[in-house]
C-alpha cells in the first residue's frame, strides 16, 4: 500500500513541476509578446529640415527612420550645390534618438559647428552644415 502512495506521490509532483515549467514558460512568451507589440507600435518623431539662407530649397518634414542628403536627385533631401557630395550626410532613427552621420562626404558634415566624425545623436535647435548648406533641425514630439 505504500508503494502505490508513494508511486501516486511522485506522479502528483512531476505533473505539478511540469505544471510550472509550462506556466513559466507561457508567461516569458507573453511578456516577450507584449514587449514586441510596444516596440512595432512606436511611432518614429517626425523631423523637419529647414534651410537656412537658401532661396531655391524649401522645408520638408520627414517620418521615416532614414534621411539621406546629397546632390544626387535620389537622395531623400537633394541638395543642388556644388560643396555637397552626391550622398553627403545619413539622418537616421534608432535607440529612440535621431543621428546623424557623414557618408565620407568632401566638404564635410558639421553639427552646431563641429565636423561629425562619428553618429552623433541631434536634437530640435540642432544647425546642420553640408558643404555650405546650412539647416535647422526641428524634432516634433
Amino acid at each position: 500500500m505504500s508503494a502505490i502512495i508513494a508511486f501516486i506521490l511522485r506522479l502528483l509532483l512531476a505533473a505539478s513541476l511540469y505544471a510550472f515549467l509550462a506556466w513559466a514558460l507561457y508567461t516569458i512568451w507573453h511578456q516577450i509578446h507584449i514587449s514586441s507589440l510596444l516596440i512595432s507600435s512606436r511611432q518614429v518623431p517626425g523631423m523637419v529640415l529647414s534651410p537656412i539662407e537658401m532661396e531655391t530649397a524649401s522645408r520638408r518634414e520627414y517620418n521615416s527612420v532614414e534621411v539621406v542628403l546629397g546632390r544626387d536627385p535620389n537622395c531623400d533631401y537633394p541638395i543642388d550645390h556644388d560643396t555637397v557630395s552626391a550622398h553627403h550626410a545619413h539622418l537616421s532613427y534608432h535607440h529612440n534618438q535621431w543621428w546623424v552621420e557623414d557618408l565620407h562626404s568632401t566638404n564635410g558634415t558639421f553639427l552646431n559647428g563641429e565636423r561629425v566624425e562619428v553618429a552623433t545623436v541631434i536634437i530640435t535647435g540642432d544647425e546642420l552644415r553640408c558643404g555650405k548648406t546650412n539647416f535647422l533641425i526641428t524634432i516634433k514630439s
